[in-house]
């Protein structure tokens, strides 16, 4: 008997080479999705007959009703031991197991000093120039002796912490339930949220979204940055106001923005923020690498044999 199995949103096209699918059994029919499935009821027509579906992080959502429209699936594997684009008590009401897989600790620290970097050294602009044959387009600015504004201290914002200082920079930080012993530890002195948007030349948001982050860097926020400053944005799109956000980069009143994250993924073609020029924009790439996905759908295959042999590893909607 054929199990079908779903392999979502390979955009680059490399799930097949990043693991030993074929580890799996013969009897495993696998097949791979390399475009993104737009809108809930296209998602159901496509995924109407699998019995295994691997989602690649939050990038195709499921909610409960479509959960709900997908009787043959059995079950479901994301990348990552965290999914908020999963309704897992309906799928654990429904009987389907969702299992994760680690991913690497680092990648969007990484990747927030890239945007930083390519914002303060104007690298697009001078590769831009280079290219076209031209030479010196403007000029850059240093780290150093700079006020680094770090929203969020966790486990990436407490490396980007580490990288701030290694460039001379002063830390700030804030966030809701951030100690003044845990910003000493990191480097960094704790503020209040207006202070840190005030003051800092470069901000990096570094927050899980949830109810409470949602909107948390808004309209009062950005207008409290100096016209100098960048903003830097790694974590979830709906953090930070997005249309006030496009607002403030069109008028001008900082400096630009680094942006990896969106309201909306993918980016809508024609959306405002493509136009500006003032910002450094890259398509939620911060984990897009290759040992990340050799982990992940390692794993993946992993959790696909498990359950097979009725031992199922990793489950996250579980008890």
């Amino acid at each position: 008997m054929v199990t079908r199995l779903a392999i979502l949103d390979d955009y680059q096209n490399v799930a097949l080479e990043s693991a030993d699918w074929g580890a799996l059994p013969p009897e495993v029919e696998i097949t791979v999705f390399n475009e993104y499935i737009e809108g809930e009821k296209a998602v159901a027509e496509a995924l109407s007959d699998f019995d295994i579906v691997v989602a690649m992080r939050e990038r195709t959502p499921f909610p409960a009703s479509l959960i709900d429209s997908l009787p043959t699936l059995k079950l479901l594997v994301t990348t990552g031991m965290r999914n908020l684009a999963i309704d897992m008590e309906a799928a654990r009401a429904r009987g389907l197991p969702v299992c994760g897989t680690a991913l690497l600790p680092y990648p969007a620290a990484e990747h927030a000093w890239a945007l930083i970097l390519a914002l303060v050294k104007q690298i697009p602009r001078e590769d831009r120039a280079m290219h076209e044959g031209g030479w010196q387009a403007g000029f850059a600015e240093g780290l150093r002796d700079k006020t680094l504004g770090i929203v969020g201290l966790g486990k990436l914002g407490s490396q980007v912490a580490r990288v701030g200082l290694a460039f001379g920079m002063t830390l700030i930080a804030w966030s809701q339930n951030l100690t003044e012993e845990r910003a000493a530890e990191c480097g960094a002195t704790r503020v209040d949220k207006d202070v840190l948007f005030s003051e800092a030349d470069i901000i990096t948001i570094h927050l899980l979204l949830s109810d409470r982050t949602r909107g948390v860097v808004g309209r009062r926020e950005l207008g409290l940055m100096k016209p100098t400053a960048y903003l830097v944005n790694t974590s979830r799109g709906p953090i930070v106001d997005e249309a006030a956000l496009v607002e403030t980069l069109e008028g001008r009143a900082i400096a630009g923005a680094g942006i990896d994250v969106y309201d909306v993924e993918p980016l809508p073609r024609d959306h405002p923020l493509r136009g500006l020029d003032n910002t450094v924009l890259t398509g939620h790439t911060a984990y897009v690498m290759r040992e990340t996905y050799t982990l992940a759908y390692g794993e993946a295959v992993e959790d696909i044999q498990a359950w097979l042999k009725g031992e199922p590893l990793r489950v996250l909607n579980g008890g």
